[in-house]
């Protein structure tokens, strides 16, 4: 029986899974949703899905859930703890994981799925909130092969690139390699757009030099001209969120004994950054935090 055919469990509607659980509702799968937060959920069946009062009642109903959860204790709570997922589902059910967390976690989850006859699927997402809600999302999936068949439809409604990374717990950690980067941008990006604005350079003709050479990047050339340059610093990825990342990837790090000195300064940047109150902002206020520490004008642009 294909996904389409199936009723999808969706468990975490947050800024992630609100949009992408809307896209496969609007594509016509047939959902059941639930979240501590009745909002979403109010959302969701306005769009033709049907509410659950409780994770078990999702697993009673659904042959494939998907979560979507803050960290690796919700995971293991929701999907493995006592009255979770697994204490109610049936033998088969495949569980779909698309959070961002530890890859010791990812990899419990495997074993117990498999050692209690279900089946698991890690496929963290890449992008940002704003992607979710058009549905263009990035996934880099970790399963059997067979598994990943079975919830490609799922992913392809809800994104527009897959990656298939590899057996249980490689999308875990490719997403995990992704993000480190990614935040690491947003602190270097920072520090140079601080260092302009003290030096008093135009912007614009700052980022065109920029943009020219090997300097650019992923953030400042695409999330950044929506973001902090345009004034806007609603969250699509939180300092909290990028914050947490980087405990993520140093704690990985730490446990296959890769040193990563960078990671470690930059998450006391974004932990100074958290203690000033910018925690729920953008992760591309980091210039913000930057311009206000040294005291002088935040890099704002017009038209990039």
């Amino acid at each position: 029986m294909s996904a389409k055919e199936q009723t999808i469990g969706f468990i975490g509607l947050g800024a992630m899974g609100r949009g992408m659980a809307a896209q496969c509702a609007r594509k016509g799968f047939s959902l059941v949703v639930n979240d501590i937060n009745p909002q979403p959920v109010e959302y969701l069946v306005s769009l033709g899905a049907e509410a659950a009062a409780s994770p078990a009642e999702v697993a009673q109903r659904c042959s494939i859930i998907i979560t979507v959860l803050p960290t690796g204790r919700e995971v293991d709570a929701v999907i493995m703890g006592a009255d979770g997922l697994f204490d109610h589902a049936a033998p088969g059910t495949l569980v779909m994981d698309l959070s961002t967390i530890e890859p010791e976690m990812t990899d419990k989850l495997h074993e117990v799925a498999a050692a209690r006859g279900f089946r698991a699927v890690d496929a963290p997402i890449g992008r940002l909130a704003w992607h979710a809600e058009r549905g263009e999302s990035l996934f880099m999936v970790g399963a059997e092969q067979a598994d990943f068949d079975e919830v490609k439809p799922l992913l392809e409604a809800m994104g527009t690139t897959i990656h298939y990374c590899g057996t249980g717990g490689t999308g875990t950690r490719t997403k995990l390699v992704n993000n480190y980067l990614a935040i690491i941008s947003c602190q270097l990006n920072a520090e140079a757009l601080a260092l302009s604005q003290r030096f008093g350079l135009d912007l614009a003709t700052t980022l065109d030099v920029i943009h020219g050479t090997t300097a650019t990047n992923g953030q400042l050339k695409v999330n950044w001209p929506n973001k902090v340059l345009a004034g806007d610093t609603d969250p699509g990825f939180t300092i909290d969120l990028a914050h947490k990342d980087l405990t993520l990837i140093l704690g990985a790090a730490n446990h296959a004994r890769v040193p990563l000195p960078v990671a470690a300064a930059a998450r006391e940047a974004f932990s100074g950054a958290r203690s000033r109150g910018y925690g729920g902002q953008d992760f591309s206020a980091m210039a913000d935090v930057l311009c206000d520490l040294a005291q002088i004008e935040r890099a704002r642009i017009e038209e990039v």
